[in-house]
C-alpha cells in the first residue's frame, strides 16, 4: 500500500488535471468554432442586420427579438445562423454579451448566472427603449436559454417578455455526459471550478442556483416556453433534463419533426434550419408551418 502522503500527493496531481480536462470538455463541445472572427463584434453584427438600434419593429413583428448566447459564446460567434436568418424574415434583432470574465475575451457566459441575469434585466431595458415595443422576445441557446428564466422569475422580467424559446438549455442542469460526476471524487474541485468560473458550477445538476429557479415551477404566469432539443445533445445532458413543465410550455425534441436530424448541442444552435424554424413557429404561433426535413433552409 503506497504511503498517505504519496497518495495525498497524487490526488492532489489528479485534481489538477482534472480541472482543466473539465474546462477543455466543455469548451471544446459548447465553445462557437468561429471565436477568432470576433474582432469587433458590434461592427459586424449591424453589418449583417441585427444590433442596429434604429430598427422598428413592423406591425407583423411587433416585437424585438433577444438572443441569448451560450457557455463560452459571445453576441455574434453564437448567432451567426440564426440572426440573418430572422433579420431576412423581418424581425429587429438584438444579441448582448454577458458573463464577461477579467482578462478572458470573446469567450462569455462564464460569470454567476444570477449576475448575467442583471445584464440581461438592463439589456432589456435598452432594447425597448430603442424601439419603443412594450415587450421582447428571447431566443436562448444553452446556459443562454435558461438564465432568462432567473430574469423572469426574479428580477421583473415577466411583463416585458412575450416568448422565451430556449435552444438546447440547460434548465434542470447537466451531467455533461457524465464529466461532472468525476467532480465526487475530488474534494475541494468543484469549489475551484466555482471560484474561477462560476457560470459553469451554477450549471451543474443539483446545484444551489437550479435549485433555487426551479423550485416553486419552472415557469411564470404571462410568458409563453418553447424548448427546442436534440436527442443527440452531449453538452446538455441528459436531454429531457433541458424540458419545462408549466401552463405555455411547449417542449420540441427536433428528431420528433426530421427523425434524420443528427444535431447535437453545438449545431442546433449554429447551423440547424429545422430547429430555427420552429424558433420561429414560436416566435410567431399564428403564422406558423409545419417542421420537417424539408424545413431546411
Amino acid at each position: 500500500m503506497l504511503p498517505w502522503r504519496r497518495i495525498r500527493r497524487i490526488r492532489k496531481t489528479k485534481t489538477r488535471t482534472l480541472l482543466p480536462a473539465l474546462a477543455l470538455a466543455v469548451a471544446a463541445t459548447a465553445a462557437t468554432p468561429t471565436a477568432a472572427l470576433a474582432t469587433d463584434t458590434a461592427s459586424e453584427a449591424v453589418s449583417s442586420g441585427w444590433n442596429n438600434y434604429s430598427c422598428k419593429p413592423s406591425a407583423q413583428h411587433p416585437r424585438p427579438v433577444v438572443l441569448v448566447h451560450g457557455t463560452f459564446g459571445n453576441s455574434v460567434d453564437n448567432w451567426l445562423g440564426f440572426a440573418p436568418y430572422l433579420v431576412q424574415r423581418g424581425y429587429c434583432v438584438f444579441s448582448l454579451d454577458y458573463g464577461q470574465l477579467p482578462l478572458v475575451p470573446l469567450f462569455n457566459g462564464l460569470g454567476p448566472v444570477d449576475r448575467s441575469a442583471k445584464q440581461l434585466s438592463a439589456y432589456v431595458d435598452r432594447v425597448l427603449a430603442a424601439t419603443g415595443a412594450a415587450k421582447v422576445d428571447m431566443v436562448g441557446h444553452s446556459q443562454g436559454g435558461m438564465m432568462p428564466r432567473y430574469y423572469l422569475k426574479f428580477l421583473g422580467g415577466a411583463p416585458k417578455v412575450n416568448a422565451l424559446v430556449g435552444i438546447a438549455p440547460t434548465n434542470h442542469g447537466t451531467t455533461l455526459s457524465g464529466l461532472t460526476k468525476l467532480l465526487d471524487y475530488f474534494p475541494g474541485a468543484g469549489d475551484i471550478i466555482a471560484k474561477g468560473a462560476p457560470g459553469l458550477m451554477d450549471q451543474v445538476v443539483g446545484s444551489d442556483f437550479l435549485r433555487r429557479l426551479n423550485e416553486g415551477g419552472d415557469t411564470v404566469p404571462g410568458v409563453r416556453y418553447t424548448v427546442i432539443s436534440t436527442k443527440y445533445d452531449e453538452v446538455a445532458t441528459p436531454y429531457r433534463a433541458q424540458f419545462l413543465s408549466g401552463p405555455n410550455v411547449r417542449n420540441v425534441v427536433i428528431q420528433d419533426l426530421c427523425a434524420t436530424d443528427i444535431s447535437e448541442h453545438l449545431t442546433i444552435g449554429l447551423t440547424d434550419g429545422l430547429a430555427f424554424h420552429e424558433a420561429v413557429n414560436a416566435l410567431d404561433p399564428e403564422h406558423a408551418t409545419p417542421t420537417t426535413c424539408a424545413s431546411d433552409d
